[in-house]
């Protein structure tokens, strides 16, 4: 099988797919989003030699480069080639607000969220959802600009600045939980490998933000919990993070439709490429 491995370069997860996948006996080939073109009866589409595609990254674009890079996959996908992630899973889970919206609506658990666009209705929400909020960015991973918000005056310098730069204020009410969660990882009906993520001097648990990970074995409910939250947002390969909340409640915190498993894999013991991999052949 020759399977396109489209991303904003040759990072470290391409490398491991293009290894996993040769090591399977398939053809994998990173392709970068901003290089693409495609046609309209004419050949001009760069995906046209390809079995399959494996979305791994979206490099940064204008609002244009973007759309035209989501419709390549939405017409890929309707030309019956597999893509993974499905290009609608991709666009729910990279908007924070339509995971969360699409969670709760399945009856989820999901912390309490709102989200504005002017500073003045942030500072209401703020105060609604109980002063203690996480700023996070609409879209972004890895517990990249996020912050914690107490103080109001804060709040309001912060939001203020949002609002100027034309961006969107996302709140969610902080769970005072202890101090780690649990990422699991996703592909079709199973959880292929999970662990616990513990904060270091950090009320994040992100490895990428200096978290610990250790292999951990979910429990039955959890790992129903991952698997409903991933077929929620369509998502047959997802990064399923769950927090603990104070009173026994499990909290679905985050949907990942491009997971990343640098620190999984070895954490776990799990070559996660070749499951990737795999289960992308078999699908076909």
């Amino acid at each position: 099988m020759k399977i396109a491995i489209l991303s904003g370069g040759t990072g470290w997860h391409v490398q491991d797919l293009v290894r996993a996948a040769g090591e399977l006996g398939h053809d994998a080939r990173p392709l970068d989003f901003r290089g693409l073109s495609a046609g309209v009866n004419c050949a001009s589409d760069a995906l046209a030699t390809f079995d399959a595609v494996l979305v791994r990254t979206m490099p940064a674009g204008s609002l244009e480069q973007v759309v035209l890079r989501m419709d390549l996959l939405h017409e890929a996908a309707a030309r019956g080639m597999p893509v993974l992630n499905p290009p609608r899973a991709i666009e729910v889970c990279v908007d924070k607000y339509l995971t969360t919206a699409r969670l709760a609506r399945a009856g989820i658990a999901t912390p309490p969220t709102a989200v504005c666009q002017k500073s003045d209705d942030a500072m209401t929400c703020f105060a609604d959802l109980g002063g203690d909020v996480v700023l996070k960015p609409l879209f972004g991973s890895e517990g990249r600009g996020m912050c914690r918000i107490t103080d109001p005056e804060t709040a309001w310098r912060t939001f203020r600045v949002l609002e100027q730069t034309g961006q969107v204020i996302y709140l969610q009410q902080f769970v005072r939980h202890p101090g780690r969660d649990f990422r699991a990882f996703v592909i079709g009906d199973r959880v292929v490998a999970s662990m616990r993520r513990t904060a270091v001097n950090d009320w994040r648990t992100n490895v990428a933000q200096g978290g610990t990970a250790e292999p951990v074995v979910l429990s039955a409910s959890d790992t129903a919990l991952a698997l409903r939250a991933a077929e929620v947002v369509g998502c047959p390969i997802a990064g399923v993070d769950l927090l603990p909340g104070p009173n026994g409640e499990m909290f679905v915190i985050e949907v990942n439709a491009v997971p990343g498993w640098k620190a999984l894999a070895p954490t776990c013991g799990v070559d996660v490429a070749k499951e990737v991999v795999r289960f992308l052949a078999e699908g076909t």
